[in-house]
């Protein structure tokens, strides 16, 4: 995959969001007559696109019946020795972010907390949190591979 493309109502405020996750802007261009960029980082790339207009994104994380793209997700097994300490690390720039710029920044959202899910042969910690427009994403990272 080439990157995920992600449409957001304030690229500058989305741009600081990612860049705290640990993504870097790679290209900066238009798109029409519009603003974007690509950003990499935590093994993946992903396109911003500055919407004119916006309206606000559905609550696709609350609603069961939504169709469609549900969330990005980022892997920091390489990056974290355990979920909850990611988080907290996270939570803490945040929270200092917005206190230094709130026009910019606002305070980590955790819409799940991280919790474990066994998926084929793997443990895996995940969690959900809410980026500047709302949109869920996940932070997964693996615990243990299962011998079978």
């Amino acid at each position: 995959m080439h990157h995920v493309s992600i449409r957001t109502a304030d690229i500058h405020r989305a741009i600081a969001f990612y860049e705290q996750l640990g993504f870097n802007i790679s290209e900066r261009f238009t798109t029409g007559y519009t603003l974007a960029c690509w950003m990499e980082g935590i093994g993946s790339r992903i396109e911003l696109i500055q919407i004119p207009e916006p309206k606000p994104a559905p609550n696709i994380f609350a609603d069961l019946h939504y169709v469609g793209y549900y969330h990005l997700s980022f892997d920091v097994t390489e990056y974290s020795i355990n979920l909850s300490s990611y988080l907290n690390y996270l939570q803490d720039i945040f929270i200092q972010k917005s206190q230094e710029n709130p026009e910019k920044f606002q305070p980590l959202v955790v819409m799940l907390g991280p919790t474990q899910q066994k998926i084929g042969d793997s443990i895996y910690e995940v969690a959900f949190i809410s980026d500047t427009d709302g949109l869920p994403v996940e932070i997964i990272r693996i615990l243990t591979t299962l011998k079978c």
